[in-house]
Order: C-alpha cells, then structure tokens, then sequence
C-alpha cells in the first residue's frame, strides 16, 4: 500500500457519503442507513475502492480505517456511559440488562442449533444477536433530543449493563488461541492472564478517574484543545496498555471513555468530540458495508432473514416484558423496548475476533454483518418514528397482553428556566454580575468552560461552550430575560449576540476593547458594558434603567 491509499481510500468514502446522504435525506433515511448503503455501493456492488486501490490495496486500507474507526468509536461510546446519568434508573437497567443478555444468548442459541449451525457457531451466533448498539441509539436520541428522557437514560443504563458484559465475552474470547492449541491446562493459563489483566486494566482505569484524572482535566478543560487532545492521549495510553496485558485494543478504548465520563468535564467532553463520534459513525458503517462478502451471506440469507425477526421483535418483547415488570407504564416500556431492536458494533468485533481465532469462517462473519446491517437500518426507522409506532400499538391494543399501566403519566420534570439571566463567562466581571444579581433575588443561571470557575457561586451553573447550541438549549436561554456574556473573545459574543437576536432575548455584551464597540452594536446588542469607564454599581443601575432587571 502506497503513501496515499489510505487518503485516497477516505476521501472516496467522504465523498460518496456525502452524495448518497444528500440524494436519500429526501425519502428520509437515517443517515446511518446511507452509511450502509455507500459501504455496499463501493465494495461488493461496484468494487470502486479494488478499482482505485487495487485488491492488495482496498484490503490494508479498509483494515487500517476499520482499527482506527473502532478504537476511537468505542471511547466514543464509553464516554457516553457515565453512572451520574443513569443513577435514577439503575435498578431497572440492570435487571434489564442482565435479564435480556440471558433470555436472548438462550434463545438466539437454540435458534441457531435449529438452523442447523453447529455448536461453537450457535454460541457465536448467539453471542452477536445478544447485544444493543450504544453509537446507533445514542446518535438517533440526540438527533431527536430524547437523550435525556426517561426512557433514554434507561435505554442508556442497559447499554452500560451489556457493555460490560461484553468485555468480559472479549476478555474470554482473547485469552482462548488456535483451536489446535486448545488444550485444557493451557486454555485455563490463557483465560486467567487475561481476565486478570482485564480486572487490572478496569481497576487502574477507575482508579485513575476518581483520583488522578480529575484534576489535570479540570485544568485542560479552560482551553478546548488542550481537553480534546489529552482525552484522546488518554484513550490511546489504555489502548498500549490493553495490547500490552495481550487484550483487545477495543477492550482499551472503551475503558478509556467509560473513565473520562465520570469526570466533572464530561458533558462539555462529550460536546467536543461529538464531530469525531459522527466522522467515525460515518467510516464504521461504510466500511462495514464495504467488506461484506455477499456470497458468503448469500449461503445463509434465510439464517440471516430468521435470525434479524428474532433481534428486531424478540427483544423488544423481552425488554418489554422487564421494564412492564419493574412499575414502569406502557409507552415508557415502549420506547424502551424499541430502542434495543439491532445488534452492536460489538457484534462485529466479537464475531472478527471469532475468526481470527479459527473458531468460526468467514460466512458467519458474513451473517453476522447481514443480521447487523438489517437489524440497525430497520431499527433507525423504528427509533425516529417511535412515538407514531407507539401509538399505533396503543390502538391495536397489542401492547395490553403485557399488562402494563396504560396511563400517560410522564416522569417527574425539573421546573424549565424562565425569566431568568444567564452570565457567560466566570472571570471577575462575570463574578461580580452574578453576584450582585443574586443579592437582587434574581434567578441567574452561570455558564463558563472552567469547572473551577464555576465552584462555590451562589447560583446555578452549567459546565460547557456557548458556542454548541445543547448549551444553548440546556440554559434555557430561549425563555431568559437578559444574557450578559462578560467573555472577552469578541468572536465568541458577537455569535452569542446573533443567537440572541434569533431567539429575541435581551443581550449585554462586555465592549473589553473599543475596537469591538461598534461591531457589538451593528449586531444589535442591546447593551454595551465598558467597564473600564463605570463600576459594577453603575453597570447595574444602566441594566434596571433598561427594564432588564428590577431596580
């Protein structure tokens, strides 16, 4: 493989994306499907990546992006797992979890044996139709802003309950070598390395992210680089370890992200690496669908047609079943229920992992990556349209058999924001504006990209950018009375005075240098503050003379 095959291998991927993403938004398919679609399109449909690169050449280039798609898509997904998101529904998630990773490995088992794959197959087979994509569901979630929803915290929960499964399944699978080596004395030696250095490797891990982490990340998240960059030496750091300890570098990455989501900086983590999770979404699912071997799936396309039913209507019918059973209603059982209808990118992995050992061939790679690719283009249907699904079972009513509460009683919501006053920026300025409109006995809302800024004031915060609209979203500042940003970046203010003029909210912005002056207004800023020339006093008085806040 030359120099540039691997340049030439992404940018035919982008570009393609890009053109079948564009032509199918207009029938309204997920964009994961497109992903898919383009994978097909340029590998065992077209060959246009052998023809660019040559057989030789197609082959090192897709292995390549795949090891790298992978690691960084599983800290990706690790990073999403944090147990503060999902301490209300823990119980349910675990029983949930757990039950479902029984009752379907024992189903997809005996359904396997049924279909005539033999035993070590069927325990393969059954292994990839036991776990839940996290990437899919959480990127159709937040494309839906359901992220943080009841039954998306559930959803959420299970998928830390499987994941962690499925690492110890990729421990195990990593310790065991060639089926000709497979004697007992050394299969046990194998298995016990590497289940130890799994639990020294999650141990060090955690360790790190209550004790060490933490501090060194409080200090990079006041510069966006520096966070982005050090996560990811954090993720690649596990990765060398992992490999080290003879473990999967997925095993590494993933442990990697489940460790940075506990940390204080996470939500505004996860906010900066949201545009790699979707480049890398991008380059899994394409170049998942360029290596699938459709011969090889062509031999066992009923198997492939049985064995996606049984993902798409078994396990919602389990989750339903568990979630009904632990008091929760019917519509949130439903859309629980629907979000797990799909195996995981794990799925793959533990099945690729299966063949490097010579435990399986290719052709159930290959089904496992057509059950994979039904079962995640179907369920991304499913997903966006779960609440018209819902209500079509509802009045059917299929859904009464699980004798769930029909009632549509939603969780408990925290009391939205309104005619409060966000102050961007926790420097002395912002310090002393939040302050003073506290003492004011006004509702004020502070947001800075330094968690340290943030401790110790007498007033709601967030951790995050103004610049990412979730901020936005999550301050509430569409229904807010007044936003001050005291930032000094004139190019961070004048965005936040443009998006404050959209919203039509009230907006004072800190005029730090009089070069800056006239641009504020000609954005419409509605108050200037120079406090150069007046106190903090004087600053307030203007504010009230304004009608923004009370006298």
């Amino acid at each position: 493989m030359d120099d540039l095959s691997l340049i030439r291998s992404l940018g035919i991927m982008i570009v393609a994306a890009a053109a079948v993403v564009l032509l199918l938004r207009r029938i309204y398919t997920p964009t994961i499907v497109s992903y898919i679609v383009v994978g097909l399109i340029l590998g065992p449909l077209t060959n246009l990546l052998a023809v660019f690169e040559g057989q030789q050449g197609e082959a090192e280039s897709l292995e390549i992006i795949s090891e790298i798609g992978i690691a960084l898509l599983l800290f990706l997904v690790g990073l999403e797992l944090s147990l503060e998101r999902i301490r209300d529904v823990g119980r349910v998630s675990l029983y949930a979890g757990i039950g479902q990773v029984v009752f379907t490995a024992a189903g997809g088992f005996a359904l396997a044996m049924v279909l005539h794959f033999n035993v070590t197959e069927s325990i393969f087979l059954a292994t990839a139709l036991t776990f839940s994509s996290t990437v899919v569901v959480v990127k159709l979630l937040d494309q839906k802003r359901e992220i943080h929803s009841l039954y998306g915290r559930i959803a959420v929960g299970i998928f830390l309950v499987q994941d962690l499964v499925v690492i110890v399944a990729l421990t195990f699978l990593a310790g065991l070598s060639s089926p000709q080596q497979l004697e007992p004395n050394a299969v046990a030696a194998s298995l016990g390395k590497a289940f130890l250095g799994m639990a020294g490797l999650l141990a060090a891990a955690m360790a790190a992210s209550r004790y060490i982490l933490p501090r060194p990340f409080a200090w990079a998240a006041r510069s966006p680089q520096t966070l982005f960059v050090w996560s990811l030496c954090w993720c690649f750091l596990l990765v060398v370890a992992a490999e080290r300890m003879e473990l999967s570098k997925e095993i590494g990455a993933f442990l990697a992200g489940v460790s940075l989501a506990q940390l204080g900086c996470s939500g505004d983590l996860r906010r900066r690496v949201h545009p790699l999770m979707n480049f890398f979404i991008a380059v899994f699912f394409i170049s998942l669908g360029a290596q699938m071997e459709l011969a090889s799936a062509g031999e066992h396309w009923q198997a492939g047609l049985v064995l996606s039913l049984f993902v798409i209507i078994g396990n919602p019918i389990i989750f339903m079943w568990i979630i009904v059973k632990n008091g929760y209603n019917e519509k949130v059982s439903f859309l629980t229920s629907v979000t797990v209808a799909q195996i995981s990118e794990f799925s793959f992995i533990f099945a690729a992992m299966g063949r490097e050992t010579g435990l399986i061939d290719a052709s159930i790679v290959s089904l496992t990556t057509v059950v994979g690719l039904v079962t995640i283009a179907v369920s991304a249907y499913m997903i966006l349209y779960n609440h018209e699904l819902y209500e079509w079972f509802r009045g059917g009513r299929i859904l009464r058999v699980f004798g769930a509460d029909t009632s549509d009683v939603e969780e408990p919501q925290e009391p939205a924001l309104r005619d409060h006053i966000v102050v961007v920026g926790m420097n002395s300025l912002g310090r002393q504006l939040v302050s003073e409109l506290s003492k004011r006995g006004e509702t004020v809302l502070a947001i800075d990209t330094d968690s340290r800024k943030l401790q110790g004031l007498p007033v709601l915060t967030i951790n995050g950018n103004v610049d990412h609209m979730e901020v936005i979203e999550q301050s509430g500042m569409a229904h807010a009375k007044l936003v001050v940003s005291a930032l000094q970046i004139e190019d961070a203010n004048l965005l936040l005075a443009y998006r404050c003029k959209q919203l039509g909210v009230p907006v004072a912005v800190h005029g730090f240098d009089r070069s800056v002056i006239d641009n504020l207004r000609r954005e419409g800023v509605d108050y200037v503050i120079d406090s150069r020339a007046r106190g903090i006093g004087a600053i307030m008085q203007e504010l009230a003379q304004t009608g923004a806040i009370g006298q």
